[in-house]
């Protein structure tokens, strides 16, 4: 990355920042209004009583009281952060945004965790030769699952996501055997590119909001979780077992996950869904050429070097690896020495 180009990213933050301020700053004058919003989710709480599920967190608590558990410390995630997903180019929504009716994202349900509309949005511009039959049994395949485990879904998605949906349709009388791909790693404009903060999931009894998730297509492949600095067991390995809460509670969502990223003010981790939290590494270079500009942060590097959308969607195609053990599957990323380097096992506050 050359000074030239170094400077525009700067300058193009910076606007992206100071616009991204200005929604926070309204989201917060109008936060009692938004605390009362309700939709009719009813979910049974661990009392067995019916709850109505909040359409949006607490910026500081997530509405957990009404399903029947205790609510814990949220972080209010800085501008800084959702600023680099602009630069890069992503739709950056906040729920309350989506609650109050600015934007639709086509989700009907709290329980809904890919995004129908986008979807079937970006597999037709995707596979414009494809009948609208096929995109229809593509769709429904993703939303199909064989199994209850989280891993092995995972597994089964990623295939999906990596090689195509297989789909028969009749066309001119005949069987015809095709494949549906779900995203289009040469033509990065087909693909539909969003990030939501933060984003209710509602599961069985449960309901959680992970911090920042990642969307391609309508779909949740990466999810953030910050932990917040003050907080007295503001660890990384607090982050992780924060993650582990998600997969038993709230796992559909993590079906389609292909990277978590855990992050503290300035600092920043990438693993998957197998990774303990020692394998969790900060990234070294955003283009695998030059080295950051001084003064960058690693969550800054991070977001760069892995959420590119040209080298996401490398990373997603090229290097996530499943290893099978028997009945046990590793999920692994595959790491190019100059991207990462050895983790140094600090906890954030130290």
């Amino acid at each position: 990355m050359n000074p030239v180009q170094l400077r525009q990213i700067i300058v193009k933050g910076s606007h992206v920042r100071r616009k991204l301020r200005r929604r926070f700053d309204l989201i917060k004058k109008s936060a009692m209004p938004l605390n009362n919003l309700r939709i009719g989710i009813s979910v049974p709480c661990t009392s067995g009583r019916e709850a109505v599920a909040s359409p949006v967190c607490d910026t500081l608590r997530e509405p957990a009281s009404a399903f029947g558990r205790e609510a814990s410390p949220r972080v209010v995630i800085a501008p800084s952060l959702l600023t680099w997903f602009e630069v890069l180019g992503y739709t950056v929504l906040l729920e309350p945004d989506i609650a109050l009716g600015k934007y639709r994202i086509g989700r009907s349900s709290y329980k809904e965790v890919i995004l129908h509309d986008h979807l079937n949005s970006a597999l037709q511009k995707i596979n414009p030769t494809k009948p609208p039959e096929a995109i229809a049994k593509a769709i429904s395949q993703v939303f199909s699952t064989q199994s209850s485990d989280l891993l092995e879904n995972n597994y089964r998605f990623h295939k999906l996501l990596t090689d195509g949906v297989e789909v028969e349709y009749l066309f001119n009388k005949e069987i015809v055997c095709d494949k549906v791909r779900l995203i289009d790693a040469s033509n990065l404009l087909n693909n539909d590119w969003l990030v939501i903060h933060p984003l209710t999931v509602v599961e069985g009894s449960h309901a959680h909001c992970p911090d920042v998730v990642v969307f391609v297509n309508g779909l949740p492949l990466a999810v953030i979780v910050l932990i917040d600095p003050t907080y007295e067991q503001a660890t990384f390995k607090a982050g992780k077992e924060r993650i582990q809460t998600y997969f038993q509670q709230i796992p559909k969502l993590f079906y389609y996950n292909t990277l978590l990223v855990i992050t503290c003010q300035n600092q920043a981790r990438v693993g998957t869904l197998t990774s303990d939290w020692q394998e969790f590494l900060p990234w070294r270079t955003i283009d695998g050429e030059d080295f950051p500009a001084k003064g960058a942060t690693e969550i800054e590097v991070l977001i760069q070097g892995i959420f590119d959308k040209r080298r996401f969607l490398e990373q997603v195609l090229h290097f996530i690896r499943f290893e099978l053990n028997g009945t046990d599957i590793s999920k692994k990323l595959l790491r190019r020495p100059f991207c990462t380097r050895p983790n140094s096992h600090k906890t954030f506050n130290e």
